[in-house]
């Protein structure tokens, strides 16, 4: 999702799977969750991020969501609704502001599915998807 917001112009499409899309609201989610500000959970987000501190709102200016109107792609995103590590609420809050800004994408919500696409069946839909989606918006020259 970062590339076709923060990198216009390199790619044809995006694909993300169980995908970040609002980098403050990931972080603040996770200190809520473990209850505590400072933890190791809060503590990776930041550092992979490049936040200086919980709630860091520099994290606004590289959140796919936020510069959802900039997206010069389509995007196919794919969650599991029982995703516990990356809130499937990340990738319906970026199809709603593709949608807003009215830019080319898909959701495709994975029933009973967690972050790491536990069962054989979703794996194989996954891949699908993605294949079917990479053939339309970026066929073989």
């Amino acid at each position: 999702m970062a590339g076709v917001t923060l990198e216009r112009g390199v790619y044809r499409c995006a694909v993300s799977v169980a995908g970040v899309s609002d980098l403050r609201r990931m972080v603040l989610w996770t200190a809520d969750r473990q209850g505590s500000r400072d933890n190791s959970a809060v503590r990776y987000w930041n550092r992979f991020m490049g936040a200086e501190r919980l709630g860091d709102r520099s994290l606004n200016e590289r959140s796919p969501a936020l510069r959802a109107a900039e997206a010069d792609a389509p995007v196919l995103l794919l969650h599991g609704l029982d995703d516990t590590v990356v809130p499937f609420e990340q990738s319906r809050m970026m199809a709603s502001a593709l949608e807003r800004a009215g830019r080319p994408h898909q959701l495709i919500e994975l029933e009973g599915e967690d972050h790491w696409l536990s069962t054989n069946e979703t794996r194989q839909r996954m891949l699908a998807e993605t294949v079917r989606f990479l053939e339309t918006h970026n066929p073989a020259d």
